[in-house]
């Protein structure tokens, strides 16, 4: 199979039951792509959404880890989990007796800026080795707890002990860790039973499309479902720079940005389209963050062609 140049995003709906570097591998021979990431692993209990880089568009893949998630989640009150989710041997029973006050009660003690203690099947490492390999082999390191902000948590069913949730949440946010601790705060244990991500930063999986769907389509048709490069960028504000100043900011120097709003932002040529990520500091310096491969050798063009008129 010959592989093609490819830059552009894929909102994949990923399937329960693989990982996501498993979808992320079918999504890649797919469309043949050279190079291929995803922004933000998903459980293979979890399903919902992954988005999908291709070529320069790994570059962005931050804007989309950083940004706030929102997931749908079932919650199993009164059984607890080695894993801390369904594929964990059940460690404990116990009754569960509750009312729908006491519910909102333990809800409300969640919403806002709260210190999450990440679980031991986690991915985080000690010492170079991920948690989760400890863990299979009965070994607890002592893991400190990190502020995670959830802006919005909502009861959305309950039936019997499971209880049907939507949150949002930031970056590094343990939607098991919550399942458990929710459950200490309603005197019971608790595991997640299920979890689908529904967002990522501003775009939702009922814009994205299966593995499955994709196999379908011929590779016009799969090539319909891919967005621009500059989609990842399209809710941070826009700077546009002449030509001299953009070839500076291509070979990864400061440039001068008045008028620019401090913080992150994209940044344009009205020539050469995205030139890349920038960040734009109190001075009003803009910093490039990341520059795309096609705008550094636009600049590094320029430049030579520059030298060989003075010669």
């Amino acid at each position: 199979m010959t592989r093609r140049r490819l830059d552009a995003l894929l909102l994949l709906d990923k399937p329960r039951g693989i990982t996501s570097n498993a979808a992320l591998q079918r999504a890649k021979r797919l469309f043949r792509a050279e190079k291929a990431g995803h922004a933000g692993t998903l459980d293979p209990l979890a399903s919902g959404l992954l988005p999908v880089l291709f070529g320069e568009a790994t570059k962005f893949s931050a804007c989309l880890l950083e940004s706030e998630k929102e997931y749908e989640a079932q919650v199993r009150l009164g059984v607890s989990t080695a894993t801390g989710d369904a594929e964990g041997e059940v460690l404990e029973r116990r009754k569960v007796a509750l009312d729908p006050a006491r519910l909102e009660q333990a809800l409300a003690q969640f919403r806002g800026a709260i210190d999450q203690v990440p679980p031991m099947y986690s991915a985080l490492k000690h010492r170079g080795r991920p948690l989760y390999e400890l863990a299979r082999q009965g070994i607890e390191i002592e893991r400190a707890p990190r502020r995670v902000v959830i802006s919005a948590l909502e009861l959305l069913a309950r039936d019997g002990d499971r209880l049907g949730l939507r949150l949002r949440c930031s970056k590094g946010t343990y939607v098991r860790a919550l399942a458990i601790d929710l459950g200490v705060a309603l005197g019971t244990v608790a595991h997640l039973a299920e979890l689908r991500r529904v967002a990522a930063g501003g775009f939702r999986v009922c814009d994205a499309i299966t593995l499955e769907a994709l196999e379908t389509l011929d590779e016009a048709e799969r090539d319909r479902h891919l967005l621009p490069v500059p989609a990842l960028l399209a809710g941070l504000p826009r700077v546009t720079l002449e030509a001299v100043a953009a070839q500076r900011f291509a070979h990864g120097q400061k440039v001068a940005a008045p008028g620019a709003a401090a913080g992150r932002c994209q940044v344009w040529n009205p020539s050469d389209g995205l030139l890349g990520l920038g960040e734009v500091v109190a001075s009003g310096e803009l910093r490039p963050l990341r520059v795309l491969a096609e705008a550094a050798q636009a600049a590094a063009h320029a430049s030579a062609s520059r030298k060989n008129l003075v010669g």
